[in-house]
């Protein structure tokens, strides 16, 4: 493979979107990687150095452009960034943090939503807090009212401009009793970022219990803060008067490692995904499983391999942890595309997350989507009005075509559609895939894809 761009995320903004890749595909991936540091917690925990009087060190950073999006807002407000002397570990000190103006902010964000989760750390060290208007990946609505009322909870108050949310808290921030309408990741941890530094206690209901939220909560008692959890989505957080900094290693990603792992099921190859373990992906390997796949599990990683009978079709209904994560369909439905039969995958979170199907279908896979969902009396996720479904049917050989990627996961999907074709194919607007994948270029080079970088 020939990399003509470079393969590592920047330290400060975010690398351009606009590379080709140009992919011959029918050939295995076989080979090792390694995952690091998960990015849905690595970002947050960055952002929690904010609370800290002393500085922080984070480990298993990946080199993805989110984490350099959130290292030049840090930046941007203050806070000293550092490499550390061992690979993947950055340094916060966030002694000199000041202000920033809408401008700086909007310029350093780019398409990312972190600035939203700014807002509790930067409101206990400043006073006030500034969103642009917020960007990420096209998959459906992702307001931001479940941030806003928990913020307007704690007592903040919300300006809105044609620059943006001026949020300010004249009063200091207090504990709050807060029940989400769904269990949001970015809601729960826009709540844990503000009620740690708040007066009183907070109760948070109906929260997100992710790992990366749990690995997040690990992070804020690291920095003094006291949190526990009950059953039934219930976290209770003290607020305590001051936070120290942290030294805290990341939890893998294991959003990166399921999608390794469908590489392997589409691609009929063999990849040993360092650093995945068992524990965190305990429902996907279920799936995996079901679907035709073999696994191996090691201490250091997990072997994915299709195993010897044909791919089986599977019925998936996407929820919240601990439930099949929808970040998982996409690749998986690729893979399903060569299950004999017909599989059926309900999204449940995001409305619009099967629109990358229809670049599935120019590549010759069979796959209808229902824009209501379908109901069905083995549903065990509970219905949302938003939700849709796929239906696909396989085995379908896939052909080579020309595609533009539309959002992370589906992105990364289209990559190894495209590697399990028969022909080449061109993926244009492949560095939003870098915004989650760390050396993805590196990654299909040492797994032995046939892929040149072209523009």
């Amino acid at each position: 493979m020939k990399t003509l761009l470079g393969d590592a995320a920047p330290s400060g903004n975010p690398q351009p979107s606009g590379e080709i890749l140009a992919i011959r595909g029918g050939r295995p991936l076989s080979g090792r990687i390694e995952v690091k540091g998960a990015k849905n917690l690595v970002t947050k925990a960055m952002v929690a150095a904010l609370l800290g009087e002393t500085p922080s060190t984070l480990r298993d950073v990946p080199e993805i452009s989110d984490v350099g999006v959130v290292r030049s807002l840090l930046e941007v407000h203050g806070v000293r960034v550092d490499d550390g002397d061992e690979e993947g570990t950055l340094h916060f000190d966030p002694s000199g943090a000041v202000a920033a103006h809408f401008e700086e902010i909007d310029a350093h964000a780019g398409a990312s939503r972190i600035p939203i989760l700014f807002c509790g750390p930067l409101l206990h060290l400043l006073g006030e807090a500034l969103i642009p208007d917020l960007g990420g990946c096209r998959i459906g609505d992702r307001p931001i009212n479940f941030h806003m009322d928990a913020l307007r909870a704690f007592g903040a108050v919300v300006d809105k401009s044609y620059e943006g949310i001026r949020i300010t808290a004249p009063n200091g921030l207090h504990g709050a009793n807060i029940a989400l309408p769904y269990p949001s990741v970015g809601a729960t941890e826009q709540v844990l970022l503000t009620a740690v530094r708040a007066k009183g206690t907070t109760e948070l209901r109906n929260a997100a219990i992710e790992p990366e939220i749990m690995d997040l909560i690990a992070v804020l008692q690291k920095m003094g803060a006291i949190i526990s959890y009950e059953p039934n989505r219930v976290i209770l957080i003290e607020g305590v008067d001051s936070l120290q900094g942290y030294d805290h290693r990341a939890i893998f990603d294991r959003n990166e490692a399921a999608s390794w792992a469908c590489a392997a099921l589409a691609t009929d190859g063999d990849i040993y995904v360092g650093g995945a373990k068992q524990q965190e992906m305990l429902t996907f390997l279920n799936v995996f499983r079901k679907a035709g796949g073999s696994f191996d599990i090691h201490e250091d990683g997990i072997r994915f391999r299709r195993g010897d009978a044909p791919l089986k079709p599977v019925t998936v209904e996407t929820d919240v942890h601990p439930g099949f994560m929808t970040d998982w369909q996409q690749p998986l439905i690729v893979a399903l595309t060569q299950a004999h039969g017909q599989s059926v995958v309900h999204e449940t979170v995001y409305e619009n997350r099967l629109g990358f199907t229809a670049a599935l279908v120019q590549m010759g896979a069979d796959i209808v989507v229902h824009p209501h969902g379908i109901d069905a009396p083995d549903r065990r996720v509970p219905r949302r009005a938003l939700e849709q479904a796929a239906v696909i049917t396989g085995p379908t050989p896939l052909r080579g075509a020309d595609v533009e990627v539309p959002d992370l996961r589906g992105g990364f999907s289209y990559v190894i559609a495209a590697l399990a074709a028969e022909g080449e194919s061109t993926v244009s607007n492949v560095g939003i895939i870098r915004r989650g994948y760390e050396k993805f270029f590196a990654k299909l080079d040492a797994l032995g894809a046939d892929v040149d970088v072209i523009g």
